[in-house]
């Protein structure tokens, strides 16, 4: 088994996540593994970096496809014994003028940014190790769509006691509820990307504290972040910043030193805590 640090960054063969794991080929003292469903792209994008001088790992990575999550789990355990940095940046968002039924676009987006997220952090969680570093890719479209939701719904999802059991059906329930037609009636504001960033962001709250209280001395720290609007496939070319510009508050997070205790469980933009 191998002692070299290990780093994982999901939904990483273009865009913010290959400027990720650009950085952390030149930060991280250890092996970073580029993730992507299809291995031809992944592969591609080592490619790529090779050409960099960098010396990236790949390794497939569907996280909409559970047992694909646990073939990365069972194969990180059996190599590095645990994971010590794990970045989960896969995420899709339908184009503003997409004709894709908004109830279809609920589901998908839903399916991959929260519950693909959710699936990856249950499976590799345990496997962190002391010191470890976790880092939820959210999006400030988080905190706006938050400001939509109905009084009701934001009290919610700035509780310091939901549980995940709680905010997994309150995710269910916003993609039932465009199913019928009614979300905006139950309070939901009308982003399927939005709503699956608030799941992030809360996730990562919740997992914050979980760790807190059950793996207290292992000085893990886990935040969601907000890379910027930046020019990608996802954002277009108008955004503001670069992949590599907007790889930067995720890669500060992904490297805490580790007598760093704080920031953990927040919500970090330009490596800034903001309010949720």
């Amino acid at each position: 088994m191998s002692s070299v640090p290990v780093a994982v960054v999901t939904g990483s063969n273009k865009g913010i996540g290959l400027a990720i794991v650009r950085a952390l080929c030149k930060q991280f003292p250890g092996d970073v593994y580029l993730t992507s469903r299809d291995p031809q792209r992944g592969q591609a994008a080592v490619a790529q970096l090779q050409q960099e001088g960098l010396r990236p790992l790949f390794h497939q990575l569907d996280v909409d496809d559970l047992q694909s999550i646990r073939a990365l789990r069972d194969f990180l355990k059996e190599k590095y014994g645990g994971l010590n940095v794990l970045v989960n940046n896969a995420g899709i968002a339908f184009k503003v003028h997409d004709t894709t039924p908004f109830a279809v676009q609920a589901e998908v987006t839903l399916k991959t940014n929260f519950f693909g997220t959710r699936n990856v952090c249950t499976e590799l969680l345990p496997l962190m190790k002391p010191y470890g570093r976790v880092v939820n890719v959210s999006s400030m479209v988080s905190s706006s769509a938050l400001g939509g939701c109905s009084q009701e719904l934001q009290q919610k999802f700035r509780s310091d006691t939901i549980t995940e059991d709680e905010l997994v059906q309150l995710m269910t329930k916003f993609v039932e509820d465009t199913k019928k037609g009614v979300h905006e009636k139950e309070g939901w504001p009308n982003t399927a990307y939005g709503v699956s960033k608030i799941g992030v962001t809360v996730l990562s709250r919740i997992q914050a504290r979980l760790l807190n209280e059950q793996r207290k001395g292992e000085h893990i720290l886990l935040n969601a972040c907000c890379p910027g609007w930046v020019r990608t496939d996802m954002a277009g070319p108008k955004a503001t910043k670069s992949p590599d510009e907007g790889a930067e508050t995720p890669v500060y997070l992904a490297l805490l030193p580790s007598n760093a205790d704080a920031p953990h469980g927040q919500f970090v933009s330009n490596k800034t805590v903001k309010p949720w």
